[in-house]
């Protein structure tokens, strides 16, 4: 049988097959384009450090530059700050963060200007302060202190960007930060806070031990309170991750008198501990809780966890109004809440009021010094 076939139009395939491989370049191209969108870089974040010579910011620096505090993908500017006599070792510390060619890391500013380094910055990491030496009156701490923060606040309050967000480390970090907020009044009350979180992560750890459980099963554990001996380390509602779900704690740790005894002790005194044992304080552990309070603070607590952050009180759990005081809170969307509704028994209210009495006194001893 013979197969007459028709004449092949090759100009009008031709044209098809050039029409589709445009079709597939364009379709290409535009798949490429919308990855790159996904991927651009955001603008650098300025993350101010005071005190940046010292052994907890020579400690954050590479953690802040390595995107444990901001996440992988936020790169960053570092303003590093601290005092004259320790310029030498400011540079020095500039010099490693630039040696360590970090990627996230856009550029470092080491300066002893209070002004140039509070320039345009989005984040101030506050750890510089006069530390409390031997034969020194409380009075005599507190007043050098506010003559330093007094200063930062006010570098702060001109030259800071209008959504900074500031978090105060150095000791009494609590009335530090209520200097801070006294002196900075366009700063926003909400976003000034204290460290409390190295005092949460070791009540974690010691319960994590507690258990032989991993220190990641534990949560919801709560500082109330200042960041001193009076603070409070709250077990009552905290919870362990097991096989068959989440446990209350106190159905795991049977032995309450340790929880109000021994456990409360260890939780206050574990600064104390380190200082005997290293003759210097908590470096990298104050470092790490730091970032862990950023960024919670930034991009959220998981789903169903609380930490603690030293925060303005608003008057929840009857603590007076205008305290810088360790609260539950969960953060989500760069801002924080205080938990709400949480059962408070008669041995929580005696310590949590305890530590709002120390708190006062301690506004009261710093307004003393600003005459205010």
């Amino acid at each position: 049988m013979e197969f007459v076939g028709e004449e092949i139009n090759y100009t009008f395939v031709i044209q098809k097959v050039l029409v589709l491989l445009f079709c597939v370049g364009l379709s290409w191209k535009m798949i490429i384009y919308m990855c790159n969108l996904l991927n651009i870089e955001k603008d650098p974040i300025r993350v101010l450090i005071t005190g940046a010579a010292g052994n907890i910011g020579y400690a954050i620096a590479p953690m802040i530059a390595r995107g444990i505090m901001l996440g992988p993908d936020q790169p960053m500017i570092l303003h590093l700050l601290d005092i004259e006599p320790a310029s030498s070792s400011l540079e020095a510390v500039k010099m490693e963060l630039q040696d360590s060619a970090f990627p996230l890391l856009k550029g470092v500013i080491a300066t002893t200007n209070v002004v140039e380094a509070c320039k345009d910055v989005n984040i101030v990491i506050m750890i510089g302060g006069f530390p409390r030496i031997a034969g020194m009156e409380r009075k005599d701490v507190m007043s050098k202190n506010v003559v330093i923060y007094k200063a930062q606040a006010s570098a702060l309050e001109r030259y800071a960007s209008d959504d900074c967000k500031v978090l105060v480390v150095a000791n009494p970090a609590n009335t530090n930060a209520l200097i801070l907020k006294e002196f900075a009044p366009s700063i926003p009350e909400e976003n000034i806070t204290c460290l409390t979180r190295l005092d949460h992560n070791r009540a974690l750890a010691q319960l994590a031990d507690k258990l032989s459980v991993p220190v990641s099963s534990v949560k919801n554990v709560i500082v109330w309170g200042n960041h001193s001996s009076t603070q409070y380390p709250d077990t009552n509602h905290a919870t362990v991750s097991t096989k068959t779900g989440d446990r209350p704690l106190k159905e795991l740790v049977t032995d309450h008198n340790w929880l109000k005894n021994e456990f409360i002790v260890e939780v206050q005194q574990r600064g104390a501990a380190v200082l005997r044992a290293r003759k210097q304080s908590s470096a990298f552990s104050a470092a790490g809780a730091a970032c862990d309070h950023i960024r919670d603070w930034f991009l959220g607590t998981p789903k169903g966890t609380w930490v603690s952050m030293g925060v303005c009180s608003d008057g929840s759990y009857g603590i007076p109004p205008g305290l810088v005081y360790s609260f539950p809170v969960i953060c989500e969307k760069g801002s924080w809440k205080i938990v709400q509704g949480l059962s408070i028994d008669e041995f929580s209210r005696e310590k949590m009021d305890d530590s709002a009495r120390e708190l006062a006194e301690e506004k009261d001893l710093a307004y003393s010094c600003l005459n205010v």
